[in-house]
Formats: structure tokens, C-alpha cells, sequence
């Protein structure tokens, strides 16, 4: 299909991309494209304007800050999965990126985009929930910062209000105790259950993000809690791994079953753990 009829603007830097926001009703910032374009072509989406952030060079960027890595929201997949600070620092992102789509996806899909967009099946929640990260948020009045607990509100939809922009993602550096397991869909590679963890052996703790698997990506809080202070073995592992679903509404479709869902979240779970813990 052919989209509605829009409104074009390429702007160059943040503050004029704000600006067009602000003064454009029923905008929709554009980043890397694969979330908005196929929406706009089955009219899923009908924006009379669309904003192209694709040129504003200083959203691109992957640096570190003090015991922070900060990535620009404008990275794209095969940046963050090549960089080597991210594969020395955060290794569960440099795990995550290849992971995605294909590389025409990867070449051009960008970590903000795919964050914004919230999609239940998107692989970045999980590991951007398991790490705590923190995203900074553009507005006409400034910037805020969120933390990944609270990004992610209801199915595709987050804390980012309609004039504001994502512009930065900081994660904190771990240790090589990180993993990311998931069962894919075959055609489109999305999340049925991707889950990303970060364990802290010595402290007997782990981070848990899940993806696919209910409206909206969660932290596994029950597993956290089951596993806390205790010592981390493959009994306690496969106890607390059986948690995963727990308090959580499944979603069913023609990929998978809630049920299924449900069981998935608790196999990838473990074998998630197992594997950070052999990286210990």
C-alpha cells in the first residue's frame, strides 16, 4: 500500500527537530525507519507530519563517561554491535545487536528508534531493562531523565510524550557475567521470550529484563528475589527460573500460545543465567 499523504521535514540538528514538534500537530519523528514506514504503507499510522532525525549527526555517537557508557539514540544496531568499548564494558549490548533483524535491519535500525517504538517483541528492552539504564529525554522545556523501569508504559507505548525526543541511552559497565537468550520468530527474527540478564556472582544477585513475552517488556523481579543472597548453582538457578511468568499476562498469538509464552520465558530464563554464570 501507498501511505497518506504527509508533511516532509529533514531537520539538522535537536533543537530544530524540537521545534518542528512543537509547532507540527500529528507529527512522527522518523529515526532508522523500519517501525514507522511499514506502519505509515498499511496505514496503521496516518502522521500529517513526519520528522527525519537521520541527519542529526550528534544523536550517533557511543562514548564513555565516567563509569557510564552513553549512547546517542541515533546508534544504530551494527554500531553498538561492533564497538569494542561496548564489547570491553557492556558486553550484554554487543550480545543483544547482532541478534537483530538482518543486517539490512541492523545497518540502518537505530537503538532509540526501536526503544520508542516499544514493540513487545523487540530484542533492546530487555537488555536496556536489565542493566538499569537511565534515558534522557529532549523537550521544548529541557531534558529529563527516566530510568528503564519506568520507560516502558503499556504495548508501544512509553514514557516519551508526543513533542519530546529520545536522545541518549547510559548503561553502567559490567563484568563478562551477562547473557541474552531468546526464541526467535523464524521470518522476522522478533522476540517470542528474549531474556537478558547481568549477574553478580560475588553479591549472589541478578538483573533480569524479558521481552516477548507479556504487552510490554518487565524485570523479572520474582526470579530477582528468589535468587537473592543466595548462592548461585544450577538448582537455585532452575527454582528461581521457573518465576519468570510470574505476575505477568502472557500475550497468545499465531507465533506462540500464552502458555507457551509463559514456558518459554522460564527455558530461556535459565539456560540466560547458566550461561552468565559460566562467563563468571
Amino acid at each position: 500500500m501507498i501511505p497518506a499523504t504527509f508533511d516532509y521535514f529533514r531537520p539538522q540538528t535537536l533543537d530544530e527537530a524540537l521545534g518542528l514538534l512543537t509547532n507540527h500537530e500529528d507529527a512522527k519523528v522518523l529515526a532508522g525507519g523500519h517501525s514507522l514506514i511499514p506502519a505509515m504503507k498499511l496505514r496503521l499510522a496516518q502522521p500529517k507530519t513526519v520528522i527525519d532525525i537521520g541527519r542529526v549527526a550528534d544523536l550517533s555517537y557511543v562514548r564513555e563517561e565516567g563509569s557510564r557508557i552513553v549512547i546517542g539514540a541515533l546508534a544504530t544496531h551494527y554500531q553498538i554491535g561492533s564497538s569494542m568499548l561496548l564489547r570491553d564494558k557492556c558486553p550484554l549490548l554487543s550480545e543483544v545487536a547482532p541478534q537483530i533483524g538482518d543486517v539490512q535491519v541492523r545497518n540502518k535500525g537505530t537503538i532509540g528508534g526501536s526503544l520508542v517504538h516499544a514493540d513487545p517483541a523487540s530484542d533492546w528492552p530487555a537488555a536496556i531493562l536489565a542493566l538499569d539504564a537511565e534515558l534522557t529525554i529532549a523537550g521544548a522545556n529541557g531534558r529529563r531523565t527516566v530510568r528503564a523501569a519506568d520507560f516502558f508504559v503499556e504495548m508501544m507505548q512509553t514514557a516519551v510524550q508526543s513533542n519530546e525526543i529520545l536522545c541518549e541511552i547510559r548503561v553502567p559497565t559490567t563484568a563478562k557475567s551477562v547473557a541474552y537468550v531468546k526464541s526467535a520468530q523464524k521470518a522476522s527474527g522478533f522476540a517470542i521470550a528474549g531474556v537478558a540478564t547481568v549477574v553478580d556472582k560475588a553479591m549472589r544477585t541478578a538483573a533480569i529484563g524479558i521481552s516477548g513475552v507479556a504487552a510490554k517488556p518487565y524485570r523479572a523481579a520474582a526470579v530477582e528475589r528468589a535468587l537473592g543472597g543466595n548462592a548461585l548453582t544450577m538448582d537455585t538457578v532452575a527454582t528461581a527460573a521457573a518465576k519468570a511468568a510470574q505476575g505477568v499476562d502472557p500475550l497468545g498469538d499465531i507465533h506462540a500460545s500464552a502458555e507457551f509464552r509463559a514456558h518459554l520465558a522460564q527455558v530461556n530464563t535459565r539456560r540466560a543465567l547458566e550461561l552468565a554464570l559460566g562467563r563468571a
